[in-house]
């Protein structure tokens, strides 16, 4: 990552946390994906079932591993049979003890803006799992809500449906946000999350890298 861009994450990063803070979220700012992946590891307790929904940030910092090597009891829709199971486990994982997400903006005034697919991954966030833990590198921080809406039609939702190559989507064939309406769009559900409630149900690890899409 260029250095001016890290040292601008280390600078605004605690005080996007700190909005996030006034709107009832317990924030964090982990200036390297070392000192977050300690305080999500923290933030879950070791008798917790845990789930998540589609995350590359957690992937990428190999969080799932790590909780399978301290014997993590953990609700993993890629471990189901069928399609049948994988729901099983997705509706499960609504009831879970802790769930594992990103986000895929943060205004910094501290909203959160999510699209989702399914809708498993943002009800998780606005009811149901006693924790949401969301882990979001900086590259995920951007002005207000429009650049929000704006940033992930355009950009992160194309990009996240390269990862499934037969999906119908035209998005999947040029790159380009059509507001598609076909029945395998992934912008069926846009939630903002204005404020966290019960608050302190939502966990922010904000990470000063670029992370996931």
């Amino acid at each position: 990552m260029l250095q001016p861009r890290k040292i601008r994450y280390d600078k605004a990063g605690p005080a996007v946390a700190e909005n996030l803070n006034k709107r009832h979220f317990d924030a964090y700012y982990c200036s390297t994906r070392e000192e977050a992946i300690a305080k999500v590891l923290e933030l879950i307790p070791q008798e917790d079932v845990v789930s998540w929904g589609g995350t590359m940030t957690v992937d990428e910092l190999g969080i799932k591993a790590l909780l399978a090597q301290r014997g993590q009891k953990v609700l993993d829709r890629d471990t189901a049979k069928d399609m049948t199971e994988r729901m099983a486990i997705m509706r499960a994982g609504l009831t879970c003890d802790t769930f594992l997400t990103s986000s895929n903006a943060i205004t910094q005034d501290g909203e959160l803006f999510n699209i989702d697919g399914n809708g498993n991954r943002v009800a998780a966030m606005c009811f149901g799992p006693k924790s949401v833990v969301v882990i979001a590198g900086m590259n995920k921080v951007v002005k207000d809500m429009d650049e929000a809406y704006a940033q992930v039609r355009n950009y992160t939702a194309p990009a996240v449906v390269q990862r499934f190559p037969t999906a119908k989507t035209p998005c999947n064939f040029n790159g380009l946000c059509a507001d598609c309406k076909g029945p395998e769009s992934c912008c069926c559900y846009m939630v903002e999350t204005r404020l966290c409630r019960p608050a302190g149900k939502i966990k922010v690890v904000l990470v000063g890298e670029d992370l996931g899409l």
